[in-house]
């Protein structure tokens, strides 16, 4: 690493004494440290390695307390980094909650509120008439809301930045997104995973991820090459696995090692053996960066998608493994939302804990300000955690985070009041639930069917709905009018 401008300003004061002796070193040395302060602010452009859990609960961690899943590599990572245990995604599902991590953006602002677009996932996969051209140009009309936004690999590839996509990604080819370079083609990949046949019998890319979801579950390779080939360049990596999402069909050897731990239950065998080989594909990637020797050249952040439970009472035949809790995945509760983020550059950030509330529209801007990109797109919705996570700042305890949910899919286009289902907002120990009917008797998936208060103190499991309680009317009040205030979808086109 280059000297710090603090070095250069500390030798000037030691000649002192002669005026014209000071003055002209001060000048030969102001020089040096206007150079070697802007060569180190290009050094100082973090690579950037974005790692990203699929469907893994807040709390299935070992640095976050739970002794019987197995996380080495990330538990390794968490020692050195800036962590936050009260981070929270806006929606609890994947599309919706990734395209939050490229923009900065809550789904109501970026548009992508859904997994699928009109006419759903049944629609799109079981209508005879839907062919694979029919099939791609429906896809395609979602994937134009994320074309032309200002996304942060093609805000860093501005900057000279290379951009790799691996894994997870929904939104078509990698160049939508503003990647330089990726796995993802939108175009069937004849591997295990992300392809899907229609009721007309042709093969078609899921939608997904397509050729991007081997890495981690059956390569690591991509990423080897693409580091073996950046030289110089920063580069930032998209690294986000189809792991530990269903089918939860790791290798006999991570069953194995996951039952032997008597407190581990039957259910959770198969979800916690495909924790540990995402853990260990973590591991593998920090491996890499190592014997490259970018270690101190290298941001780590890491953040799950949304958050997974396995159900004991809802075993799948066709998979031989346990569907997901109602209260996880798809829900407005905790298990769905929360999620901790590891932000650790060596060297710069400060290692320790951080429990004041955050969402993922925090991280855009928190990695532009550790890149040093100045020109960033206005209406950011998020702040900076980099003050916080350099050890410079503390989080506002008085903070509220937001979010929103959906059904998997869109009834229409540009239009995401039409399909809103629960809109959630927690400060402090409370948070309240209100949903949304949409004109039918319930909100999609009856999670809750009026509005909802919980303490999160006393009630972490969010049972106890203190809605109609005369004590908290001042609490109801003010979050209601907050979530209110926050809640401002653009004014529909009539959508498509």
């Amino acid at each position: 690493m280059s000297k710090q401008l603090c070095v250069y300003s500390d030798g000037i004061f030691c000649f002192g004494r002669m005026l014209m002796r000071t003055l002209a070193l001060w000048i030969c040395f102001a020089c040096i440290s206007v150079a070697d302060d802007f060569a180190d602010n290009v050094r100082r452009s973090p690579n950037i390695i974005m790692l990203i859990a699929d469907d893994q609960q807040y709390s299935d961690f070992g640095f976050m307390g739970n002794s019987r899943v197995q996380t080495p590599n990330l538990d390794e990572l968490a020692r050195g980094s800036a962590i936050y245990t009260d981070a929270y995604v806006p929606s609890s599902v994947c599309r919706p909650s990734l395209v939050t991590l490229l923009t900065g953006l809550y789904p109501h602002q970026h548009g992508v509120h859904f997994n699928h677009p009109p006419p759903g996932f049944a629609g799109l996969t079981k209508s005879p008439e839907i062919g694979k051209a029919e099939f791609d140009q429906l896809r395609q009309r979602a994937i134009s809301l994320i074309r032309d936004r200002p996304t942060l690999p093609r805000i860093l590839a501005a900057r000279g930045y290379r951009c790799f996509q691996t894994g997870k990604y929904w939104e078509g080819h990698w160049k939508n997104a503003g990647f330089t370079e990726g796995m993802t083609l939108a175009q069937p990949s004849g591997g295990r995973y992300g392809d899907k046949r229609l009721a007309s019998g042709e093969v078609v890319a899921h939608g997904n991820g397509d050729h991007g979801l081997a890495i981690g579950r059956e390569t690591m390779e991509p990423i080897a090459a693409f580091l073996d080939d950046v030289q110089q360049d920063p580069f930032f990596l998209w690294y986000a696995p189809f792991l530990p999402h269903t089918p939860h069909d790791s290798p006999e050897r991570y069953r194995h090692a996951v039952a032997a731990n008597p407190n581990v239950k039957p259910h959770e065998v198969p979800y916690f053996a495909a924790i540990m080989q995402f853990d260990e594909t973590v591991g593998e990637l920090m491996q890499m960066i190592e014997r490259r020797g970018l270690n101190e050249e290298t941001l780590f952040v890491f953040v799950s998608d949304n958050g997974w439970v396995p159900d004991p009472a809802r075993f799948r035949p066709s998979t031989s493994e346990w569907d997901h809790t109602r209260t996880s995945k798809r829900s407005p509760f905790e298990p769905g939302l929360r999620t901790p983020i590891l932000i650790r550059w060596a060297g710069r950030t400060k290692p320790g804990k951080h429990t004041g509330l955050v969402n993922t529209i925090d991280l855009l801007p928190t990695l532009l300000d550790a890149a040093g990109v100045v020109d960033r797109p206005t209406g950011l919705p998020g702040i900076s955690l980099w003050p916080s996570a350099v050890g410079k700042a503390s989080l506002s305890q008085q903070r509220a985070v937001f979010g929103e949910i959906y059904p998997g899919d869109a009834s229409v286009i540009g239009a995401p009041e039409r399909d809103i289902a629960y809109r959630w907002v927690r400060k402090g120990r409370y948070k309240l639930i209100v949903p949304a009917s949409q004109g039918k008797q319930s909100a999609w998936n009856k999670y809750v069917q009026s509005p909802a208060l919980f303490d999160l103190v006393r009630d972490p499991q969010e049972r106890n709905n203190l809605f109609g309680d005369p004590v908290r009317a001042s609490v109801i009040k003010q979050l209601s009018l907050a979530l209110d205030d926050w809640w401002s979808p653009p004014v529909a086109k009539g959508g498509f």
